[in-house]
Parts: C-alpha cells; structure tokens; sequence
C-alpha cells in the first residue's frame, strides 16, 4: 500500500500523511474507502502505533480523512461532516499575476505533486542540525526573551561575514544587516532606492512577487531579457540609450524561473553600464549555496561601491525560517537599518539564533555539498524525462532548483496548470514570470519535485492531445 524509508531524514509520520494524501488525490484511493486499522497499518509498515495515530490524526484535521466511532478511519467523500471533502479547493478562472501567485503557491501546498513551487523538498533540507539548535536554543531560556539588535543578531553576522570573505567579498561586520528572508531585504532595498515614477529594471522573465513590489512603489518597470549565458547585452546597451534607470535588481546566479548563470564577461559589463548610466545594481544570490562552482559575483567584482547584495537561507535550511541579509556600503546600510526599524522594529533573534546554530554545525559544509549533488541528480533526471517528451530546454545548468521549459504541443502554460491542480499537480507557468503577461507555453521546473511518473503521464497525455486536437 505504500513504502516506508525509515533512513530518510523525513520522519515517518510526515512519510505516512504525504504518502496517504497523494493516494487519495490521484485516486488510488476512492472517497468512502476504509483504511487498515491504525494496529494493522502499523504491523505491516514496521511502525509503531503511535506513529500511526499521529498521522491519521493530521490526515483528520487537514480534511483528507474522516473517523467514524467504532469503525475506524475512511477516505472523506464529498458531504462528510458537513465539508465539501475536497483536499484542495479548484479557483474558477485564475488570474496569472503576481497577486495570483502569493496566493496560489501556498494555498495549494497540499497538492500531492509540486513540480512549480519554489521551494525543497523535507528531505534535501538540514532537518537534523536544526532540531539540534533548537534544543540547544530551548536550554537557554535567557535567549528566548526580549527583541533582536537592530542589525540582527551579532554572531550570525560575522559568520556571514567570514563566509562571503572567502568568496571574495570583503565586508565588515557593520555592513551585513540581517533580515526576515530575502523578501524584507529586497523590500527595504526598493523603498530605500526606487521613488513614484523611478525607472527599474528586472530580469525578464523574473520574480513576480519583485514585480508586484516594485510597480506597488510606483515603478515604471522595464525587463532585460534573459539568456543562457546572463543578460541580452545588446538589448540592455538600447534600452539604456533611452532610458535613465535608477537600479537593476537582478539575479545572476541560478536565476529563477531560467536557473540561467551570468558569465563573468557579462558581470564586467553590466559593472560598467553601471558606473556610466549611474544605476544601482542589487545582486539577489539567495542560490549560491546551491552552486558547486567558486564565481565572482557583482559584489566581489565591485566590493559594494556600486551593489547591494542580497542572500538568504530560506532556501536551505527551512522555508519557514525566515532569515535573510543584505550588504551595502556603510551610508546606505545606515539608511537600510532605519527603515527595517521604523517598518517593523529588530527581526526574530531567535530564527537568527537558530540559523547560527546551523551555519555552525560540524555537518553544515557536507549538507551543502551533498544538497549539490543531490540537485544534480535531479537536474539529469528531469532533463531526461522533459527532452524523451520533445520540450525544448532553456538552459541545462545541471545545479539550482529549476529548468525553463516548453513544448510546441503546449502553447498555453496557464490552462495546462490549470488542469493539472485537478490531478493533484502544482505546475509553474511561464505567465506568472513575465513583465506583461500573456499565453506562453514556458514552464519552471522545480527538479527537487519532478521524480514522479504521474506528472510525466499527466503531460504525456496532455501533448497527444494537443497533436490531436491541432491535426
């Protein structure tokens, strides 16, 4: 009925929810259908019965089951307890904008298969080195009270520091400020920079939720397109020719949706259209770690003169734990520590205290080294199952989370992700990353979360129908 892997870093009773809750919305299991007794599930899983009872437990409270006194546990049909029994609700006609995907992303978390998020999987993530900072952090009451610094919590920072020297980034202490993830960093670096009418560039396709942000500050927003190699220079070089911007806020490394790397060359020369146009470049590098290769970034090349950089651990250690940091010369931290102030005081000492926690484990480096590797697997692995159904690659990175992805038989990503949240599949479409939406057939990959064959049917049939019906 379904396989357990107690040497997975996912506990088993996540195993068992996810396991049972992917069952159930591909149909494997029906609505009314009884499931073992919690002692028989645990006899023949090799779990114990409180394993068992916590996750049913979870499958109760999250909708997927229903318990019924003296009976046991059944699949929820529709009409069960007075609730809809749907494990996640259909949007009637979804509106693909960047307000679309805040919402959306995480309100369909429970989808079974999640090939379009952006984020990692329980497993790929430091779970085990986490929980320990945590007990660690819970010994020391004296931790848990009062507010962070303003700058964040001090010891963190100068591993942050200490890091970023190796890789050629010579900052001080007083210019790392910590942040509530990178999406606060980015947030403080707009409305410190950008002004009602202020000219902005973003990669193109981007960010979406950058986007929104930067057109809610009232930007005049134009995009730099995007090639495997960084930046359509030639494009860049005319649109500057007309346009005054005042900052770029780019990714250059693995960037998402493409997971497209900026060559060095065009790092020197977005340096220099920097230095002549007087723009401010902000460097996102929230996947650096996930890069098994040493690169020079905008801020080792320019040593923040002209750059803002941006990371974040998010992405590595939890999505919940939301720290990030910035690094800026001293005169525009100053003003970045202010306004992170005036908008909502010191972040969360404690998610720094645990972040630290991580960073310094013994195993922090082999985590990242085997996150790296375990990404390049995925990335061959899905390259081969998009390239075996004809789509056609953007760019083949072999690290970072995603690929950028179209098939001619798909010409619309959007009714394609629309459809696939029916069969239990959260998709990317190409939509959601552009400047000004319109129908593309341009898909993001998230290869963590592409090892399932039920997506790989899905689009199979999906592309003979649409043969079919152009034929």
């Amino acid at each position: 009925m379904l396989t357990l892997r107690p040497e997975l870093q996912t506990p088993l009773v996540s195993q068992i929810v996810d396991g049972l809750r992917g069952m159930i919305a591909g149909q494997t299991l029906k609505p009314g259908v009884k499931l073992p007794s919690i002692r028989g599930f645990a006899a023949a899983h090799g779990v114990s019965v409180f394993t068992v009872v916590e996750a049913y437990d979870r499958l109760v409270a999250q909708g997927w089951l229903v318990s019924r006194a003296n009976a046991g546990f059944f699949v929820k049909r529709r009409g069960d307890d007075g609730a809809s029994g749907a494990p996640y609700a259909q949007p009637e006609q979804p509106k693909f904008d960047a307000r679309w995907y805040l919402k959306q992303i995480f309100e369909n978390r429970n989808l079974p298969m999640k090939p379009g998020c952006g984020w990692l999987p329980h497993d790929f993530l430091f779970g085990d080195a986490l929980r320990r900072s945590m007990r660690h952090l819970s010994a020391d009451g004296s931790s848990l009270e009062g507010y962070g610094l303003p700058y964040g919590h001090m010891a963190l920072r100068m591993v942050i520091a200490e890091a970023l020297a190796e890789n050629q980034i010579a900052v001080e202490v007083d210019q790392v400020l910590l942040t509530q993830g990178s999406s606060q960093a980015l947030d403080l670096v707009a409305r410190q920079l950008v002004k009602p009418g202020d000219t902005v560039l973003v990669d193109s396709p981007g960010y979406p939720n950058l986007m929104f942000m930067l057109r809610f500050l009232g930007a005049n927003l134009i995009g730099v397109p995007r090639t495997p190699t960084g930046y359509d220079l030639a494009a860049l070089e005319s649109l500057l020719a007309t346009h005054k911007p005042r900052a770029f806020f780019t990714q250059p490394r693995l960037q998402s949706p493409t997971c497209s790397i900026a060559s060095a060359a065009h790092l020197h020369r977005l340096l220099q259209l920097a230095e002549t146009h007087g723009f401010t470049l902000v460097e996102n590098d929230i996947y650096a770690d996930m890069d098994p290769m040493p690169r020079s970034t905008l801020a080792s090349l320019d040593q923040l003169r002209r750059v803002v950089y941006i990371g974040s651990y998010s992405k590595t250690i939890s999505p919940n734990l939301r720290v990030g940091y910035l690094l800026a010369g001293r005169d525009l931290i100053e003003d970045l520590a202010q306004l992170k102030m005036i908008s909502g005081l010191t972040s969360s000492d404690i998610a720094e205290r645990l972040t630290f926690g991580v960073v310094t484990d013994g195993r922090w480096r082999k985590h990242l080294k085997s996150l790296r590797e375990r990404l390049a697997l995925a990335h061959r692995k899905t390259e081969k199952s998009l390239t075996g159904l004809g789509f056609e690659l953007f760019h083949e990175p072999g690290a970072g989370m995603y690929l950028w992805a179209r098939h001619p038989d798909l010409p619309d990503s959007a009714v394609l992700s629309q459809d696939a949240t029916t069969e239990g599949i959260m998709l990317g479409p190409g939509q959601l990353f552009l400047l000004e939406p319109h129908p593309t057939g341009w898909l993001r990959f998230n290869v963590a979360f592409s090892d399932d064959e039920r997506l790989w049917r899905f689009l199979s049939r999906r592309i003979d129908l649409g043969r079919q019906t152009a034929q």
